[in-house]
């Protein structure tokens, strides 16, 4: 007999990395539909730009370190990287910034650390992070959910608007975010429901008179609460298929849902309750398809709940104090940087060698 030895991911069962990253791409289908249904064809299309950028600098990197090109994009981890980029960014942001994103994520992140298996970081999140920092008009002209805006914006405009940020009418991105009322919302304010607590609150809003906003219909956020509860359907498919496990999903949720009831508890006007931290931004496809990336989370089952738990701890705190609403992404990244040593001292003791086992085998002299 004669072992293969691979880079991680590794599963105990007999599923290839394709098969597992197609799981994967298929569960977050939910997700994407209920961000299409609220935000139009933009979605859509930032997910053909980045699943072609992801595929063709993939195929590039490949064989620049004279690796099969063929075998290496059947592995779907590219696929996968470009979906969770796409729906992570504006749907009218300009063609560009997704393109800048997945070629930094796979030519970066990716190979030059050595590829599958090898990378530090999630390659998505430090994509979106590297279009946050540099990019950050583009990255946060989301515009508010098709029923508050009534601008059902076409396939065609959608295309014209990613090319030249106008409509073939001459309407700006910033014209198209101006709500029924003919009120056009402020340039700081935003359109998600974090943004918007953010700006009222350093405003001198209190937290009840922000929600007050028509982009806060139902519980957590016009058409936010859906794609996150959609994603939550998708990320409880990954559990069932056991394509990832319990602790890390359920340690995010569960910490951030007792860091959010502490805190609104002792701030009720200033600090949001549980159900905008759980159901508003990007929590849900945070918690199930980006924290549990198998290469750059911790390993041991005990090891993963800390690793949640640290997620959910910067998330709620830099949604709280920091500069970036949406947290998910830093946070993922952050935690990263700890998992060596979270691995190092949460690695399951190897049988036998206990710390009450004696130094000699079976305790002789």
């Amino acid at each position: 007999m004669s072992f293969y030895i691979a880079s991680s991911p590794h599963a105990h069962q007999r599923r290839t990395t394709s098969d597992l990253m197609r799981i994967v791409a298929l569960a977050m289908i939910p997700g994407i539909i209920a961000q299409w249904y609220f935000f139009g064809w933009g979605v859509m299309l930032q997910i053909i730009l980045a699943v072609a950028t992801a595929y063709a600098a993939e195929a590039l990197c490949l064989q620049a370190r004279e690796r099969s090109s063929i075998q290496g994009l059947r592995d779907n981890t590219a696929l996968v990287t470009a979906l969770l980029l796409a729906v992570s960014i504006p749907p009218l942001a300009p063609w560009w910034v997704i393109v800048i994103g997945v070629a930094f994520s796979i030519v970066v992140v990716k190979h030059l650390y050595g590829g599958v298996g090898q990378n530090l970081f999630n390659p998505a999140m430090a994509g979106y992070v590297v279009l946050l920092i540099s990019f950050p008009v583009q990255m946060t002209s989301w515009l508010p959910p098709v029923d508050l805006t009534g601008n059902n914006i076409s396939l065609f405009e959608s295309i014209h608007l990613m090319l030249f940020q106008y409509t073939s009418q001459g309407y700006s991105v910033e014209q198209m975010r101006m709500v029924d009322t003919g009120a056009l919302f402020d340039a700081v304010v935003m359109a998600t429901p974090l943004d918007h607590i953010r700006s009222d609150l350093s405003q001198g809003l209190t937290l009840s008179e922000s929600l007050q906003a028509p982009i806060f219909g139902g519980i957590a956020g016009l058409g936010w609460q859906w794609v996150n509860l959609a994603y939550l359907a998708g990320g409880l498919i990954l559990l069932q298929q056991k394509v990832i496990q319990w602790h890390i999903p359920v340690s995010i949720l569960v910490a951030l849902a007792v860091f959010a009831g502490l805190g609104s508890a002792i701030a009720p006007d200033t600090l949001p309750g549980l159900d905008i931290h759980l159901l508003s931004g990007a929590t849900m496809i945070g918690a199930f398809f980006i924290a549990t990336d198998p290469v750059s989370a911790a390993t041991s089952n005990r090891g993963r709940l800390i690793y949640g738990v640290l997620i959910a701890l910067l998330i709620y705190v830099i949604r709280s104090f920091g500069g970036y609403p949406d947290a998910v992404a830093f946070a993922v990244l952050l935690a990263n940087l700890c998992v060596p040593i979270i691995d190092k001292y949460t690695k399951p003791v190897t049988y036998g060698h206990g710390k009450g086992r004696s130094k000699t085998a079976g305790g002789g002299h």
